[in-house]
């Protein structure tokens, strides 16, 4: 497998999962003021939506959208534990964080990426975000993730995601639950080999 991402993008959550499930993978990085990938590929040639994470299977073919990649990456090793068996309750818990990550905070902080974002819109995405802190630290509670005492692919995406708060200098002091889950997280050692792969840390 490849998968094709971008230096502390989205598609940091399925390279970490790839890490956690111990699969052979190849990674590639994509220029996206160029479109073209580390190898000289167009990259619309692989995803012709233009955005990461792209996932190259075995078979030849590509999987693209994030949840979907983490989903079967999860399911195609399901000794690792990182979801629930489908059909279950706990199943549909899983997917009750992916979307909610998805929707409510991948998408609220990644408006700020826009770089002609008005300074009203920019405010309301802020605002928005701190609500959604808020509930994360009601939920999370004790919970050392966010399914409970299992660590899972929501919190992969999770972490991605909350690595952004960095970028824009939001004060995370103001939810210490969740900076306390971020540091926890970040201590993985599948975390940390893809956060080095990806030039982000040392």
């Amino acid at each position: 497998m490849k998968l094709y991402y971008y230096p502390g993008a989205c598609s940091m959550a399925p390279h970490i999962v790839l890490h956690e499930a111990q699969y052979t993978f190849e990674i590639e990085a994509v220029d996206f003021d160029t479109g073209r990938t580390a190898g000289g590929g167009d990259f619309l040639a692989i995803n012709p939506k233009g955005y990461v994470p792209a996932l190259q299977l075995d078979d030849g073919g590509t999987l693209t959208e994030g949840i979907a990649i983490l989903l079967y990456l999860a399911d195609h090793r399901p000794e690792a534990g990182l979801a629930p068996a489908p059909g279950t309750l706990e199943r549909y818990r899983l997917l009750e964080w992916l979307v909610f990550i998805s929707s409510e905070l991948h998408k609220t902080l990644g408006a700020l990426f826009d770089p002609v974002i008005v300074p009203e819109w920019k405010e309301n995405r802020l605002a928005l975000f701190g609500r959604r802190c808020d509930y994360l630290v009601d939920t999370l509670g004790d919970s050392p993730y966010l399914t409970g005492a299992a660590y899972s692919i929501a919190d992969a995406y999770l972490f991605t995601i909350l690595r952004w708060t960095g970028l824009f200098d939001i004060d995370m002091g103001r939810w210490p639950v969740l900076a306390d889950y971020a540091v926890r997280i970040a201590g993985r050692p599948a975390v940390n080999a893809a956060m080095r792969a990806e030039g982000l840390i040392g």
